[in-house]
Protein backbone atom coordinates (compact mmCIF):
# COMPACT_ATOMS: atom_id res chain seq x y z
CA UNK A 1 0.00 0.00 0.00
CA UNK A 2 1.73 3.23 -1.12
CA UNK A 3 1.15 6.49 0.73
CA UNK A 4 -0.88 7.67 -2.26
CA UNK A 5 -3.55 5.01 -1.66
CA UNK A 6 -5.84 7.64 -0.22
CA UNK A 7 -8.62 6.56 2.13
CA UNK A 8 -11.89 8.34 2.84
CA UNK A 9 -12.12 9.54 6.45
CA UNK A 10 -15.08 7.74 8.00
CA UNK A 11 -18.42 8.48 6.35
CA UNK A 12 -17.08 11.51 4.50
CA UNK A 13 -15.64 12.20 1.07
CA UNK A 14 -12.40 13.58 2.55
CA UNK A 15 -9.50 11.55 1.17
CA UNK A 16 -6.38 11.24 3.30
CA UNK A 17 -3.10 9.35 3.12
CA UNK A 18 -2.82 6.10 5.13
CA UNK A 19 0.09 7.69 7.01
CA UNK A 20 -0.51 11.14 8.49
CA UNK A 21 2.43 13.41 9.32
CA UNK A 22 2.28 14.47 12.96
CA UNK A 23 3.99 17.80 13.56
CA UNK A 24 4.15 17.91 17.36
CA UNK A 25 7.95 18.05 17.10
CA UNK A 26 8.04 21.08 14.76
CA UNK A 27 9.85 23.73 16.83
CA UNK A 28 12.21 23.54 19.79
CA UNK A 29 10.05 25.18 22.46
CA UNK A 30 9.53 21.82 24.17
CA UNK A 31 13.22 20.98 24.41
CA UNK A 32 14.77 17.75 23.19
CA UNK A 33 11.55 16.29 21.75
CA UNK A 34 11.42 19.16 19.23
CA UNK A 35 13.07 19.80 15.88
CA UNK A 36 14.62 22.99 14.58
CA UNK A 37 13.09 24.88 11.66
CA UNK A 38 15.33 23.50 8.91
CA UNK A 39 14.84 19.88 9.95
CA UNK A 40 11.08 20.42 10.31
CA UNK A 41 10.89 21.81 6.78
CA UNK A 42 12.97 18.93 5.42
CA UNK A 43 10.57 16.41 6.94
CA UNK A 44 7.49 18.30 5.75
CA UNK A 45 8.79 18.69 2.19
CA UNK A 46 9.81 15.04 1.92
CA UNK A 47 6.44 13.82 3.15
CA UNK A 48 4.54 15.98 0.66
CA UNK A 49 6.90 15.09 -2.19
CA UNK A 50 6.16 11.41 -1.59
CA UNK A 51 2.45 12.14 -2.07
CA UNK A 52 1.33 12.44 1.55
CA UNK A 53 -1.51 14.93 2.02
CA UNK A 54 -2.52 14.73 5.71
CA UNK A 55 -0.93 16.96 8.38
CA UNK A 56 -1.78 16.83 12.09
CA UNK A 57 -0.97 19.67 14.46
CA UNK A 58 -2.54 21.46 17.46
CA UNK A 59 -2.70 24.94 18.90
CA UNK A 60 -0.63 23.76 21.89
CA UNK A 61 2.14 22.01 19.95
CA UNK A 62 5.42 23.80 20.71
CA UNK A 63 3.30 26.67 22.03
CA UNK A 64 1.84 27.49 18.61
CA UNK A 65 5.12 27.28 16.68
CA UNK A 66 4.12 24.06 14.90
CA UNK A 67 1.13 25.83 13.36
CA UNK A 68 3.26 28.84 12.38
CA UNK A 69 5.81 26.64 10.61
CA UNK A 70 3.04 25.03 8.58
CA UNK A 71 1.44 28.40 7.82
CA UNK A 72 4.71 29.94 6.65
CA UNK A 73 5.48 26.89 4.49
CA UNK A 74 2.29 27.20 2.46
CA UNK A 75 2.28 30.98 2.24
CA UNK A 76 5.86 32.11 1.75
CA UNK A 77 7.88 28.90 1.72
CA UNK A 78 8.40 25.93 -0.58
CA UNK A 79 4.71 25.03 -0.47
CA UNK A 80 3.44 28.44 -1.54
CA UNK A 81 0.25 28.11 -3.57
CA UNK A 82 -0.37 24.46 -2.62
CA UNK A 83 -2.31 24.87 0.63
CA UNK A 84 -5.52 23.50 -0.90
CA UNK A 85 -3.69 20.34 -1.99
CA UNK A 86 -3.32 19.19 1.62
CA UNK A 87 -5.58 18.30 4.52
CA UNK A 88 -4.60 20.31 7.59
CA UNK A 89 -5.92 19.09 10.93
CA UNK A 90 -5.46 21.03 14.14
CA UNK A 91 -6.85 20.91 17.66
CA UNK A 92 -8.25 23.15 20.37
CA UNK A 93 -8.41 22.76 24.17
CA UNK A 94 -4.81 23.51 25.08
CA UNK A 95 -4.52 26.77 27.03
CA UNK A 96 -1.80 29.10 25.69
CA UNK A 97 -2.78 31.91 28.06
CA UNK A 98 -1.74 31.09 31.65
CA UNK A 99 -4.08 32.66 34.17
CA UNK A 100 -7.00 32.91 31.74
CA UNK A 101 -9.66 30.34 32.72
CA UNK A 102 -11.21 30.67 29.26
CA UNK A 103 -7.90 30.42 27.42
CA UNK A 104 -8.42 26.72 26.77
CA UNK A 105 -11.06 24.04 27.01
CA UNK A 106 -14.14 23.27 24.97
CA UNK A 107 -16.54 26.07 25.89
CA UNK A 108 -17.90 28.37 23.17
CA UNK A 109 -15.78 31.39 24.08
CA UNK A 110 -12.64 29.25 24.33
CA UNK A 111 -13.22 27.34 21.08
CA UNK A 112 -13.87 30.44 19.00
CA UNK A 113 -10.79 32.33 20.13
CA UNK A 114 -8.60 29.22 19.82
CA UNK A 115 -9.78 28.59 16.28
CA UNK A 116 -9.27 32.23 15.29
CA UNK A 117 -5.73 32.09 16.68
CA UNK A 118 -5.03 28.85 14.80
CA UNK A 119 -6.31 30.35 11.55
CA UNK A 120 -3.93 33.29 11.99
CA UNK A 121 -0.95 31.07 12.74
CA UNK A 122 -1.76 28.73 9.86
CA UNK A 123 -2.41 31.75 7.61
CA UNK A 124 -5.47 30.11 6.10
CA UNK A 125 -9.18 30.87 5.96
CA UNK A 126 -10.27 27.38 6.95
CA UNK A 127 -9.24 24.27 8.90
CA UNK A 128 -9.89 21.00 7.08
CA UNK A 129 -10.33 18.89 10.22
CA UNK A 130 -10.83 20.39 13.68
CA UNK A 131 -10.26 18.12 16.66
CA UNK A 132 -11.38 18.63 20.23
CA UNK A 133 -8.01 17.68 21.72
CA UNK A 134 -9.30 16.03 24.88
CA UNK A 135 -12.49 15.66 26.89
CA UNK A 136 -13.36 18.85 28.77
CA UNK A 137 -15.40 17.47 31.66
CA UNK A 138 -16.49 20.95 32.76
CA UNK A 139 -18.33 21.88 29.54
CA UNK A 140 -21.66 20.40 28.38
CA UNK A 141 -21.06 18.35 25.26
CA UNK A 142 -24.02 20.12 23.62
CA UNK A 143 -22.18 23.44 23.87
CA UNK A 144 -19.05 22.02 22.28
CA UNK A 145 -20.93 20.35 19.41
CA UNK A 146 -23.11 23.41 18.73
CA UNK A 147 -20.04 25.62 18.54
CA UNK A 148 -18.19 23.23 16.22
CA UNK A 149 -21.29 23.01 14.04
CA UNK A 150 -21.42 26.80 13.74
CA UNK A 151 -17.76 26.91 12.73
CA UNK A 152 -18.56 24.50 9.90
CA UNK A 153 -21.56 26.56 8.84
CA UNK A 154 -19.39 29.70 8.90
CA UNK A 155 -16.92 28.05 6.52
CA UNK A 156 -14.01 28.17 8.98
CA UNK A 157 -13.96 24.39 9.46
CA UNK A 158 -14.69 21.55 7.04
CA UNK A 159 -14.90 18.46 9.30
CA UNK A 160 -14.83 17.81 13.05
CA UNK A 161 -13.57 15.04 15.30
CA UNK A 162 -12.75 14.06 18.89
CA UNK A 163 -9.27 13.21 20.14
CA UNK A 164 -8.75 11.37 23.43
CA UNK A 165 -12.41 11.21 24.48
CA UNK A 166 -14.16 8.26 26.18
CA UNK A 167 -16.31 6.16 23.88
CA UNK A 168 -19.52 7.10 25.69
CA UNK A 169 -18.81 10.81 25.15
CA UNK A 170 -18.22 10.26 21.44
CA UNK A 171 -21.47 8.32 21.07
CA UNK A 172 -23.45 10.93 23.00
CA UNK A 173 -21.99 13.80 20.98
CA UNK A 174 -22.49 12.04 17.67
CA UNK A 175 -26.13 11.24 18.31
CA UNK A 176 -26.89 14.71 19.66
CA UNK A 177 -25.52 16.10 16.42
CA UNK A 178 -27.54 13.70 14.29
CA UNK A 179 -30.71 14.42 16.28
CA UNK A 180 -30.34 18.21 16.00
CA UNK A 181 -29.05 18.24 12.42
CA UNK A 182 -25.65 19.54 13.50
CA UNK A 183 -22.35 18.57 11.93
CA UNK A 184 -21.60 14.99 13.06
CA UNK A 185 -18.22 13.66 14.04
CA UNK A 186 -16.09 12.46 11.15
CA UNK A 187 -13.34 10.71 13.11
CA UNK A 188 -11.70 9.94 16.43
CA UNK A 189 -8.04 10.16 17.35
CA UNK A 190 -6.61 7.84 19.98
CA UNK A 191 -3.45 6.22 21.25
CA UNK A 192 -2.89 2.80 19.69
CA UNK A 193 0.13 0.55 19.37
CA UNK A 194 1.30 -2.96 20.13
CA UNK A 195 1.98 -1.69 23.65
CA UNK A 196 -1.27 0.25 24.06
CA UNK A 197 -4.15 -1.84 22.69
CA UNK A 198 -6.96 -0.93 25.11
CA UNK A 199 -8.68 1.10 22.37
CA UNK A 200 -9.75 -2.29 21.02
CA UNK A 201 -12.16 -2.63 23.96
CA UNK A 202 -14.61 0.15 23.08
CA UNK A 203 -13.21 3.05 21.05
CA UNK A 204 -12.34 1.27 17.82
CA UNK A 205 -15.50 -0.92 17.75
CA UNK A 206 -17.53 2.24 18.46
CA UNK A 207 -15.87 4.06 15.57
CA UNK A 208 -16.50 1.17 13.20
CA UNK A 209 -20.14 0.97 14.25
CA UNK A 210 -20.73 4.73 13.83
CA UNK A 211 -18.72 4.99 10.62
CA UNK A 212 -16.01 7.21 12.11
CA UNK A 213 -12.47 7.34 10.83
CA UNK A 214 -9.71 6.39 13.26
CA UNK A 215 -6.30 8.09 13.36
CA UNK A 216 -3.99 6.49 15.94
CA UNK A 217 -1.18 8.44 17.58
CA UNK A 218 2.05 7.14 19.11
CA UNK A 219 2.07 3.89 17.09
CA UNK A 220 5.67 3.31 18.25
CA UNK A 221 4.96 4.39 21.85
CA UNK A 222 7.35 7.29 21.60
CA UNK A 223 10.10 5.16 20.06
CA UNK A 224 9.94 2.20 22.45
CA UNK A 225 8.96 -0.08 19.53
CA UNK A 226 11.57 1.30 17.14
CA UNK A 227 14.02 -1.45 18.08
CA UNK A 228 16.76 0.89 19.25
CA UNK A 229 16.20 0.07 22.93
CA UNK A 230 17.07 -3.40 24.19
CA UNK A 231 17.84 -5.10 27.46
CA UNK A 232 21.48 -4.14 26.93
CA UNK A 233 20.93 -0.71 25.34
CA UNK A 234 18.88 1.69 27.45
CA UNK A 235 17.87 5.16 26.26
CA UNK A 236 20.27 8.06 26.93
CA UNK A 237 19.40 10.44 29.73
CA UNK A 238 18.41 13.55 27.75
CA UNK A 239 18.32 12.84 24.02
CA UNK A 240 15.02 11.03 23.59
CA UNK A 241 11.33 11.09 24.50
CA UNK A 242 11.79 7.69 26.16
CA UNK A 243 12.87 8.11 29.77
CA UNK A 244 15.63 5.86 31.03
CA UNK A 245 13.19 4.65 33.72
CA UNK A 246 10.23 4.29 31.34
CA UNK A 247 7.67 1.78 32.66
CA UNK A 248 7.34 0.46 29.10
CA UNK A 249 10.93 -0.80 29.06
CA UNK A 250 10.28 -4.18 30.66
CA UNK A 251 10.73 -7.85 29.81
CA UNK A 252 7.34 -8.08 28.09
CA UNK A 253 8.25 -5.20 25.79
CA UNK A 254 11.71 -6.59 25.09
CA UNK A 255 10.17 -9.95 24.11
CA UNK A 256 7.87 -8.05 21.75
CA UNK A 257 10.76 -6.06 20.27
CA UNK A 258 12.72 -9.29 19.73
CA UNK A 259 9.78 -10.65 17.73
CA UNK A 260 9.50 -7.40 15.76
CA UNK A 261 13.15 -7.79 14.80
CA UNK A 262 12.65 -11.40 13.72
CA UNK A 263 9.66 -10.49 11.56
CA UNK A 264 11.47 -7.44 10.16
CA UNK A 265 14.34 -9.62 8.94
CA UNK A 266 11.93 -11.78 6.94
CA UNK A 267 10.61 -8.70 5.10
CA UNK A 268 13.92 -6.85 4.78
CA UNK A 269 12.32 -4.19 6.95
CA UNK A 270 12.94 -2.53 10.32
CA UNK A 271 11.17 -3.22 13.65
CA UNK A 272 9.56 0.24 13.50
CA UNK A 273 8.14 -0.52 10.06
CA UNK A 274 6.63 -3.79 11.28
CA UNK A 275 5.04 -2.07 14.30
CA UNK A 276 3.58 0.66 12.07
CA UNK A 277 2.38 -1.88 9.52
CA UNK A 278 0.51 -3.78 12.22
CA UNK A 279 -1.29 -0.65 13.43
CA UNK A 280 -2.29 0.68 10.02
CA UNK A 281 -3.63 -2.69 8.83
CA UNK A 282 -5.74 -3.31 11.92
CA UNK A 283 -9.56 -3.27 11.52
CA UNK A 284 -11.11 0.19 11.58
CA UNK A 285 -7.88 2.18 11.18
CA UNK A 286 -7.92 5.00 8.60
CA UNK A 287 -4.62 6.88 8.87
CA UNK A 288 -1.81 6.36 11.37
CA UNK A 289 -0.02 9.44 12.67
CA UNK A 290 3.74 9.22 12.33
CA UNK A 291 6.21 11.67 13.84
CA UNK A 292 9.78 12.18 12.73
CA UNK A 293 12.48 14.46 14.10
CA UNK A 294 14.83 13.64 11.24
CA UNK A 295 14.48 12.90 7.54
CA UNK A 296 15.91 9.41 8.01
CA UNK A 297 13.15 8.56 10.49
CA UNK A 298 10.49 9.77 8.08
CA UNK A 299 11.89 7.72 5.21
CA UNK A 300 11.94 4.64 7.42
CA UNK A 301 8.33 5.20 8.52
CA UNK A 302 7.10 5.74 4.96
CA UNK A 303 8.36 2.27 4.06
CA UNK A 304 6.10 0.65 6.63
CA UNK A 305 3.36 -0.33 4.17
CA UNK A 306 5.53 -1.88 1.47
CA UNK A 307 5.07 -5.46 2.74
CA UNK A 308 2.31 -7.67 4.11
CA UNK A 309 2.42 -9.40 7.47
CA UNK A 310 1.34 -13.02 7.46
CA UNK A 311 -1.48 -14.24 9.67
CA UNK A 312 1.04 -16.13 11.77
CA UNK A 313 3.22 -13.05 12.22
CA UNK A 314 0.26 -10.93 13.30
CA UNK A 315 -0.82 -13.62 15.75
CA UNK A 316 2.67 -13.81 17.28
CA UNK A 317 2.74 -10.06 17.85
CA UNK A 318 -0.76 -10.00 19.31
CA UNK A 319 0.03 -12.87 21.65
CA UNK A 320 3.07 -11.04 23.00
CA UNK A 321 1.11 -7.78 23.32
CA UNK A 322 -2.01 -9.21 24.94
CA UNK A 323 -3.65 -7.06 27.62
CA UNK A 324 -6.12 -7.50 30.45
CA UNK A 325 -9.52 -6.24 29.38
CA UNK A 326 -11.84 -4.39 31.74
CA UNK A 327 -15.43 -5.24 32.57
CA UNK A 328 -17.65 -5.91 30.69
CA UNK A 329 -15.29 -6.78 27.84
CA UNK A 330 -13.50 -9.51 29.77
CA UNK A 331 -16.85 -11.02 30.76
CA UNK A 332 -18.25 -10.78 27.22
CA UNK A 333 -15.19 -12.53 25.80
CA UNK A 334 -15.80 -15.45 28.14
CA UNK A 335 -19.40 -15.90 27.01
CA UNK A 336 -18.83 -15.10 23.34
CA UNK A 337 -18.97 -18.77 22.29
CA UNK A 338 -22.35 -19.02 23.98
CA UNK A 339 -23.81 -16.51 21.54
CA UNK A 340 -22.95 -18.85 18.70
CA UNK A 341 -24.00 -22.09 20.37
CA UNK A 342 -27.16 -22.51 22.38
CA UNK A 343 -25.85 -25.66 24.02
CA UNK A 344 -22.85 -23.78 25.33
CA UNK A 345 -24.89 -20.96 26.80
CA UNK A 346 -27.20 -23.30 28.61
CA UNK A 347 -24.26 -25.32 29.89
CA UNK A 348 -22.70 -22.10 31.14
CA UNK A 349 -25.88 -21.20 33.00
CA UNK A 350 -26.14 -24.64 34.54
CA UNK A 351 -22.51 -24.76 35.59
CA UNK A 352 -22.15 -21.20 36.86
CA UNK A 353 -25.54 -20.33 38.27
CA UNK A 354 -27.14 -23.71 38.80
CA UNK A 355 -30.01 -23.06 36.39
CA UNK A 356 -31.08 -24.37 33.02
CA UNK A 357 -30.92 -27.92 31.65
CA UNK A 358 -28.69 -30.30 33.54
CA UNK A 359 -28.10 -33.11 31.06
CA UNK A 360 -26.36 -33.02 27.69
CA UNK A 361 -29.56 -34.33 26.11
CA UNK A 362 -31.57 -31.49 27.62
CA UNK A 363 -29.01 -28.93 26.57
CA UNK A 364 -29.18 -29.92 22.88
CA UNK A 365 -32.91 -29.26 22.90
CA UNK A 366 -32.18 -25.60 23.52
CA UNK A 367 -29.88 -25.11 20.52
CA UNK A 368 -31.53 -22.43 18.35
Amino acid sequence: MPITDYITLGNTGLRVSPLCLGTMTFGTEWGTIGTNLDESLDVLTAYLNRGGNFLDTANAYTIGHSERIIGDYFNTGAGKGTRDRVVIATKFCGNLHPGDPNGGGAGRKAIIHQVEDSLRRLQTDHIDLLWAHFHDQHTPIEETMRTMDQLVKDGKVRYIGFSDHPAWVCVKAHHIAMLRNWEPLAAVQLEYSLIQRTAEEALIPMAMDLGLGVTPWSPLRGGVLSGKFTRDSRPPVSDTRVAIDSPYLNDKTYDLVDQLKTIAESHNATPAQVALNWVQTQPGITSTIIGAKRLSQLEDNLGALEFTLTTEQRHSLETLSSFDKHFPHNFLDRIAPAIQNGATINALKADRWGIGPKSDEDRTKHIP
